[in-house]
């Protein structure tokens, strides 16, 4: 039988990509702010380089952006890697086929898959994979290079790693081992974003793809009267004074709690907004505090049990939500900080999240970016970036992060009797008394942090420490779609996961062993995952957990035991949870967003 070029692409998309098209083919599990609400950040030049399009024809790479915006993916065509080319191939299929039905989107997107293999992927190849679509104006192109000379500045450029997989006898086997990286560029050839494998979602490209060409539509900034205006929307959204919500708090929270030698300043404020969005301060410029703690998402990540650094490294534990932080006494899940001042120097130098070689070398960064220059200077009474004005700007932010006046607060403090529904009342009798979870999660006379500031032992961590591993594991291969591995298998390539001692990891005691400390509940139904190691997804999970008593064990907290509720007494209580939402967090969550990235 004859096969031509449409039927082996057909062939190969059904073979190797077939299940990630299908799970793309759903809807996102999280709502996508509006295009043109967030912005993106230049992060660099999109480097050049001599290519050969799947015609054969020598062009350069920039010749084949062709003055559109640009999804590149850097792909082989012998990956065998459900998390590698086919994941990139099946999104740029999905984004391909909402280009044609939407002809304005084909006329300014184009997307081009080029191969870091070209002593296989000849432009004949790259035919079979284009299909009959290789025209000089496909908006899907195909491209290898002629020789690993040609190829090796390009990878370079866009800091596109691969090494060459051998045999035991040292032979070339055929195969990469590459980090998956796709690409955003506008038309001024600048990169806008990188998309890892956690983050490679057709839904998000696409937004962002929009919001790019909605930038160029003239996105205004209006200073004079602090809002920002879009040119192509009726949205007028306010710029929150966060100064004054720090100076007067919601109703249910205390007075903030100020250092003496850090008073706020709308000057610091403003300069550790910036500071905390801004991708420059990762060693790649790549990761922002903002990608872990994600203002639309409860300062925290939504999709991720544990946070993702890095090149989408991977950090053990669940990104804490940032709502109330200025109260906290201890800091991190084993409170191992105690000061906003100090905390972000850790996941700043941590070669999992933001992998900075050294605190000199991110200051160095710092004061020679022109835009921070007189930030500083005006924040700090002429102050250059220093560990100190570093540490006070990015904590004078954060502290501002206030958000209470829930239906709890208006019902409990303000006594109105109608803010609370008669199940989350019942919730709340359950909170203080049967279930008594109160004391862990105080409630004081005049206000509610939720939190007793100290670590315990629920059992979890010891649970994961001593647990015999399954035989077999499920694994997310592509969002929404899961398969069954053997441990042995994973054994094989991975890396051996370090048990998480919690508190004991700081102070070397054993007494301290899997304890952790006791988050706020505020804001709570929008912080999911929970737990520190992102455990449960979803509050009646949580609530059935401490219902059953956590994991008891010898040195387990005796404050946990079984709670012996049934099943409408575990949904009041979580009643309950859902009314600790603030009414601000709106508000808090788009001033983030409309941070230029």
């Amino acid at each position: 039988m004859r096969i031509n070029n449409k039927t082996i692409r057909i062939f190969f998309i059904a073979l190797f990509y077939g299940f990630s098209v299908c799970s793309y083919a759903q809807k996102s599990v999280y709502a996508l702010p509006e295009p043109a609400s967030y912005q993106l950040p230049v992060i660099k030049s999109a480097p050049d380089g001599e290519v050969l399009t799947a015609l054969g024809d020598t062009t350069a790479l920039h010749d084949v952006f062709a003055q559109k915006v640009i999804l590149l993916s850097f792909m082989y065509t012998l990956c065998n890697d459900v998390n590698g080319c086919p994941l990139a191939f099946a999104t740029l299929h999905k984004i391909h086929a909402q280009m044609q039905k939407n002809p304005k989107l084909a006329a300014n997107l184009r997307l081009l898959t080029l191969s870091f293999d070209p002593l296989h992927d000849t432009p004949e190849i790259m035919r079979l994979y284009a299909g009959g679509d290789i025209a000089k104006e496909a908006n899907w192109q195909f491209l290898t290079t002629a020789s690993l000379d040609k190829l090796r500045p390009i990878l370079n450029g866009y800091g596109q790693t691969i090494l060459q997989d051998y045999d035991e006898n040292g032979r070339f086997i055929g195969t990469y081992t590459h980090v998956l990286k796709v690409f955003l560029i506008d038309r001024q050839q600048q990169i806008r974003n990188i998309y890892s494998v956690s983050f490679l979602n057709p839904d998000l490209l696409l937004n962002d793809v929009k919001t790019l060409l909605l930038e160029e539509q003239n996105i205004i900034a209006n200073t004079e009267d602090n809002r920002y205006v879009s040119a192509n929307t009726a949205i007028v959204q306010p710029k929150l004074d966060l100064l004054a919500l720090a100076q007067n708090p919601p109703l249910g929270l205390p007075p903030l709690p100020v250092p003496a030698e850090n008073p706020l300043t709308r000057e610091k404020i403003e300069l550790g907004r910036k500071l905390f969005y801004d991708r420059r301060l990762s060693l790649n410029n790549t990761m922002s505090c903002g990608m872990c703690h994600i203002p639309e998402q409860g300062f925290t990540a939504n999709e991720l049990k544990t946070a993702v650094g890095v090149e989408g490294r991977t950090v053990r534990r669940n990104s804490p939500t940032l709502y109330n932080v200025a109260y906290l006494q201890s800091l991190f899940h084993d409170g191992r900080e105690t000061q906003l001042e100090t905390q972000a120097f850790s996941p700043l130098l941590a070669q999992n999240e933001m992998a900075n070689p050294a605190i000199g070398f991110l200051l160095n960064k710092i004061n020679q970016l022109p835009d921070y220059k007189k930030l500083f200077t005006q924040a700090f009474a002429g102050r250059p970036a220093t560990i100190e004005t570093l540490g006070q700007a990015l904590a004078s932010y954060q502290r501002t992060l206030l958000s209470a006046n829930s239906p709890f607060d208006r019902w409990y403090f303000a006594k109105q009797q109608d803010a609370l529904s008669a199940e989350a009342q019942q919730g709340f009798q359950l909170f203080t008394g049967k279930a008594g979870c109160s004391q862990c999660h105080v409630i004081a006379k005049d206000y509610a942090l939720f939190t007793d500031q100290q670590l315990h032992d629920t059992g979890l961590g010891w649970f994961n420490s001593m647990r015999k591993p399954l035989e077999k594991q499920k694994i997310q291969v592509a969002p929404m779609v899961f398969i069954e591995v053997e441990q042995s298998v994973l054994q094989q390539v991975s890396e051996k996961v370090p048990n998480d001692l919690g508190r004991y990891e700081v102070t070397q005691n054993p007494a301290d062993r899997w304890h952790y400390r006791t988050p706020s509940l505020r804001n709570v139904a929008l912080t999911a995952p929970y737990m520190h190691d992102g455990s449960f997804s979803t509050l009646t999970e949580v609530v059935a957990f401490y219902n059953q008593g956590g994991y008891p064990h010898e040195f387990s907290s005796p404050l946990i035991r079984p709670l012996q509720l049934n099943m409408i007494e575990q949904q009041a209580l979580v009643h309950f949870l859902e009314s600790l939402t603030g009414d601000n967090v709106a508000e808090l969550a788009a001033d983030g967003m409309n941070v230029p990235r």
